[in-house]
């Protein structure tokens, strides 16, 4: 991938504010098993964030025990974004719950 493509992608992403055309975009460029893909290693990092077990996570998840220690390592780096945006999630999940607002 070129760096003017990758630069340009992460503009794209980074503009859109609004929930329903992030999932209309993701619908159109990413295919059905790429955003399941997606959402699985979402998921493993969340559930990597809340301790749980990684045989656990490899059992719920069906996933290689290899892709859970990559989360992992993401997970242990000093000032790893992933680890921010997983707290900053899970903090507007608990508004959420509190206010009952949705997406």
């Amino acid at each position: 991938m070129t760096l003017n493509v990758d630069k340009e992608l992460i503009r794209v992403f980074t503009g859109i504010t609004d929930p329903s055309v992030m999932k209309e975009f993701f619908n159109e460029i990413f295919t059905e098993a790429e955003r399941k893909d997606l959402a699985l290693r979402w998921e493993l990092m969340r559930m990597l964030q809340d301790k749980v077990p990684q045989r656990e996570i490899a059992a719920t998840l069906g996933i290689s025990l290899c892709k859970i220690t990559r989360g992992v390592k993401v997970l242990k780096k000093k000032k790893s974004m992933c680890k921010q945006l997983l707290e900053k999630s899970s903090n507007a999940s608990d508004n959420t719950h509190k206010t009952g607002e949705q997406l």
